[in-house]
């Protein structure tokens, strides 16, 4: 690391201007309610997307955008012979979403950088800041760069009504050379990300940064209840086989199932769909989805068996078929123990308290963590409040986790993570 204006330990990033970014960036898809929706290719999105390049070459980057449409800022570092440190987020929202959620993550990392640019400090490793795409539509730029987009990737419909191949084309991307934004495990050293929690906890405890010790693993089934639907006035309470009424016991039992296991693990039934849907008819179809999620993949399995035999009597008492189809499995992506620590210490040498835990929520990071070791930085989320226009986090809280990213970056750039 070449010399700094100021001594190392005492550096800090410009909490006012990266605040002020933030509240500039909120411009973009702004709505009345005060949040945002900046859906991955909308107009919305592409203007944000070239104020942020505006902020990458303040920072002194060197602005490039890979096939698949991923923003990419870089710097050289001193020792040529070494691989990119990377760092970043996203910068699309959900509709009617918030302001911090992404952002504080990718202006971040960009403050960091204009931060060492200022003190003209030069890293060993060169430097990278990624601002993926479409993080909202199923971690679509990153997917690009840890393992390639399939032609049924490539035709998903996004929430802006393009496909992601019409997408990748409107930012400015290239669907036809994708095989150029993929990389190999080696071409980075390290990813960092900083984002909101998302949910209550540091918040509650009064913890200032949460060392994030995995991204957890996430599973999706469809299942299709079959009963009989028939006249809601003239069958008896006896003879029925009410799909709706079977759906509403498994409910229950999901949430009981996830509950009598010690752990964090979570589920969730977040979809239902009832047919025909009318007051006077006895649901005969319905389909429901359910969402597991645990840092281990086997205690998810476990889960899945339970609630899968709990079905079997369910359907047994009822007369309702159950069916299950697997839908989505993304795996458990734990981050990097020797960056856990890094974060861990640089948080304690700024006076800040940590919180070990694991991240509910998908993340870029957890796609980087195929390719490189990984760690995520944590910080409040007032009320536990995300993908809404009430999500915030103080200022302070904002500058406390930039100054954590970038003492864990200087840290990275002397120490190689195991």
């Amino acid at each position: 690391i070449a010399q700094a204006h100021q001594p190392l330990t005492q550096l800090r990033i410009n909490g006012r201007r990266l605040n002020e970014h933030l509240s500039a960036f909120a411009e973009f898809g702004k709505n009345p309610q005060g949040g945002v929706s900046r859906l991955a290719y909308s107009e919305a999105d592409l203007r944000g997307r070239e104020y942020v390049m505006g902020l990458m070459r303040a920072a002194r980057l060197n602005v490039s955008l890979d096939a698949a449409g991923n923003l990419v800022g870089r710097r050289s570092g001193s020792d040529l012979s070494l691989p990119f440190l990377s760092m970043g987020s996203h910068t699309d929202s959900v509709p009617n979403g918030g302001n911090y959620d992404g952002n504080v993550g990718s202006l971040g990392a960009i403050e960091v950088a204009q931060t060492l640019a200022e003190n003209d400090i030069t890293l060993r490793h060169p430097l990278e800041i990624l601002v993926f795409q479409n993080e909202e539509g199923g971690l679509i730029g990153s997917s690009a760069i840890c393992r390639g987009l399939t032609d049924k990737d490539l035709n998903i419909v996004s929430r802006s009504g393009k496909t992601v191949r019409e997408g990748i084309k409107f930012i400015g991307g290239d669907p036809a050379k994708l095989a150029g934004a993929h990389r190999r495990r080696g071409d980075i050293a390290a990813y960092l990300e900083l984002h909101i929690e998302q949910g209550g906890v540091l918040d509650i405890e009064k913890t200032d940064i949460g060392v994030v010790e995995g991204i957890v693993g996430t599973s999706h089934w469809d299942i299709k209840l079959e009963g009989l639907a028939n006249h809601a006035g003239t069958t008896p309470m006896n003879q029925r086989r009410d799909a709706l009424l079977a759906a509403a016991k498994f409910i229950d039992t999901v949430n009981r199932v996830v509950t009598s296991l010690p752990g964090r693990q979570v589920g969730t039934v977040g979809r239902i769909e009832a047919l025909p849907g009318a007051y006077n008819v006895i649901p005969g179809k319905v389909v429901l989805g359910l969402d597991l999620r645990d840092l281990d993949a086997a205690k998810i399995e476990l889960l899945y068996r339970k609630i899968v035999a709990e079905a079997q009597q369910i359907a047994q008492a009822t007369g309702v078929t159950f069916q299950f189809e697997e839908v989505t499995v993304d795996v458990p992506a734990p981050t990097d123990q020797r960056i856990r620590q890094l974060i861990g210490d640089s948080a304690k040498e700024l006076g800040l308290t940590t919180k070990l835990m694991p991240s509910g929520a998908s993340h870029d990071a957890q796609n980087m963590a195929r390719l490189a070791p990984t760690g995520m930085i944590f910080v409040p989320s007032i009320g536990g409040i995300s993908h809404s226009p009430r999500e915030y986090s103080r200022p302070q809280d904002i500058t406390n986790g930039a100054n954590v990213l970038l003492h864990t970056l200087l840290k990275l750039d002397t120490v190689q993570p195991n």
